[in-house]
């Protein structure tokens, strides 16, 4: 398939109705065509892994062209440079944690930038570095509790910044680690402890909410683990 091929498929799928919807869960619908994230993933089964057809449709700038890029990327041929350009370009938060759970994550760079981009000032990179954190958390089976406790001063460290969508992915990130096993969830409750004192509105709504699923749940989860085995982690995506 080409890029134009794809391009008049997805305006073929075109929902305008769904593009107001999106507006309405703070997604910038400039270049939208309201085709759902199902049909999206329908279509990258049906293409199948197309390195350089994902270059172009991301060059596209079609906000559903960019979600089905992150579908049909390579992540071994995808280069720093490439995730670089990509997270300089996005300006929404789905197409941001789409493409970071999809692709990037699955990348070999991705623990480094996942570090790297928590430290950026740019509201969607910053926020593309939590989203890996979260994301690597439930897709990497193999990483060492050592290698997600590096994580928690990060997320200490930018808990202040009050920007939504960076707040939300923060507060994700330490949920999601929180989530991975005993160990890690006990850390979680200890760092959201350490931010609820920061003196930030952001800071202590990240550490209220992580702390309250993190505890509140245990029970139940323990429960259920002993009657049925552990359970599958989902993630939450945040808004």
């Amino acid at each position: 398939m080409t890029a134009p091929s794809v391009l008049r498929a997805l305006k073929r799928q075109a929902h305008p109705a769904n593009v107001a919807g999106m507006a309405r869960y703070g997604i910038r619908t400039r270049g939208a065509l309201g085709v759902s994230i199902p049909a999206l993933r329908a279509m990258a089964k049906e293409i199948g892994q197309d390195h350089q057809l994902a270059l172009d449709l991301w060059a596209s700038g079609v906000h559903e062209a960019r979600i089905l890029a992150g579908l049909v990327a390579d992540p071994a041929a995808l280069t720093e440079r490439e995730m670089e350009r990509w997270a300089r370009d996005f300006d929404s938060w789905d197409v941001c944690d789409q493409v970071c759970s999809n692709l990037f994550d699955k990348t070999p760079s991705a623990w480094r930038k996942a570090v790297e981009w928590a430290g950026r000032d740019e509201e969607f990179v910053k926020r593309a570095g939590f989203v890996l954190m979260a994301a690597l958390s439930v897709h990497d089976k193999a990483a060492p509790d050592s290698a997600f406790m590096k994580f928690m001063p990060l997320i200490r460290r930018e808990a202040r910044d009050e920007r939504n969508f960076v707040k939300k992915a923060v507060n994700w990130a330490l949920r999601q680690i929180g989530k991975r096993n005993e160990r890690l969830r006990r850390a979680a409750v200890q760092t959201g402890k350490s931010i609820q004192r920061l003196d930030s509105r952001s800071a202590r709504w990240i550490a209220a909410d992580a702390i309250r699923e993190l505890t509140s749940r245990r029970p139940a989860k323990q429960k259920a683990q002993r009657t049925r085995g552990p359970s599958r982690t989902k993630t939450r995506m945040s808004t």
